[in-house]
């Protein structure tokens, strides 16, 4: 056990890349666990914060984040910590961004202690009534934020229609599927994997029928779940269900292309062949990262945060314990779709710690 010096760990444990998959994550093997130095206070430049790391979140985007190719940002290196988005605790501060104590989000990566820049880091300005730390990377994270775009900005959801949504017991998929019905529409129609989630789809989410796409009979009831076929489609799986979507897509449907999940562990991967109803229906098929809307993002949060407070929107999430040791496990579980609702890793639950010290 590492032991503290005047308060401070003197180790850390971090995740570091290993090797390189070409196809699924295979634990303690892609990855290794490293205790180093934890880094101090003194270590700290102008601007630098030194944060632990509270929790940190699995998303599907982390698999493309291993791959070698062009990208939104460059692939990370062997040797390197895993990039990751965190919830983390300031220890010491040089930025008048935050001070010691402040809890901020950060990708801080999935390590227990590390530096950054105040320039990476956010300060969340508020969790609002009913909110919760965790919040901060799920409804209120980027995860509602990419529901949120995706479904308002891309899909341009109204009254009337009928919306459907892949991986929809996911973090962004649950969010969406509620965004849909917050925003009016019609039908929403979510699928997932296994009769749990689809279960928490209807009963919590909200949705008027939820498929899994395990189901002998998906191909079937699929069909009988659109008789006036699909004018939203939030993509969160691509491959199969991105091609069933395409045979049942309304004139002028607007294809909101935020993830393909089914296809990042895949060596060969696969391409819609109804592509052609793109012309013939008139679809709009749009990709977009989250990212791109950062400027938005505070009206997009006062909006989110305004449906969480005045229970329109719920959230799920699933915690796994056992810190940076069970990360790479965590990701394993995440794309055989072991989680409902956002899947964190749990370093340092701040709740605890407080009421043992009560």
């Amino acid at each position: 056990m590492f032991h503290h010096t005047h308060g401070y760990k003197s180790h850390s444990l971090q995740l570091e890349l290993a090797h390189r998959p070409s196809g699924p994550i295979i634990p303690g093997h892609t990855f290794r666990v490293s205790a180093v130095p934890a880094p101090v206070p003194s270590d700290l430049n102008e601007g630098d914060l030194l944060l632990e790391t509270l929790y940190i979140s699995l998303d599907p985007a982390m698999r493309g984040w291993l791959d070698d190719v062009r990208s939104y940002v460059p692939p990370v290196q062997i040797d390197e910590v895993m990039r990751a988005f965190c919830i983390c605790r300031v220890l010491a501060s040089r930025s008048p961004k935050a001070a010691a104590g402040d809890v901020v989000t950060a990708m801080n990566g999935i390590r227990e202690i590390g530096i950054l820049s105040d320039k990476h880091v956010e300060k969340p300005a508020f969790l609002p009534p009913g909110g919760k730390t965790t919040d901060l990377l799920g409804v209120l994270g980027m995860t509602g934020l990419t529901a949120y775009f995706g479904m308002m900005k891309i899909g341009n959801v109204k009254k009337g229609d009928t919306v459907l949504v892949s991986a929809a017991a996911g973090a962004t998929g649950s969010v969406a599927v509620q965004i849909a019905r917050i925003q009016g529409a019609k039908r929403v129609i979510g699928t997932a994997g296994s009769d749990e989630k689809c279960r928490w789809l209807v009963e919590e989410g909200g949705v008027d029928v939820a498929l899994n796409y395990r189901d002998p009979e998906f191909r079937k009831k699929f069909k009988e779940a659109t008789p006036e076929f699909v004018d939203v489609y939030f993509d969160n799986v691509g491959g199969e269900q991105l091609d069933m979507a395409l045979a049942r897509a309304n004139r002028g449907a607007r294809f909101v292309m935020c993830g393909g999940i089914s296809q990042y562990n895949a060596e060969h991967k696969q391409g819609p062949k109804n592509i052609a109803n793109v012309i013939t229906m008139r679809i709009r098929m749009e990709g977009f990262i989250v990212f791109d809307y950062a400027d938005e993002y505070p009206t997009a949060l006062g909006q989110l945060a305004q449906w969480l407070a005045e229970g329109k929107l719920k959230r799920k999430e699933t915690i796994l314990k056992g810190g940076v040791r069970v990360a790479d496990e965590g990701m394993v579980k995440l794309y055989r779709g072991g989680n409902i609702g956002k899947l964190l890793v749990e370093v340092k639950n701040p709740d605890e710690e407080r009421q043992s010290k009560l």
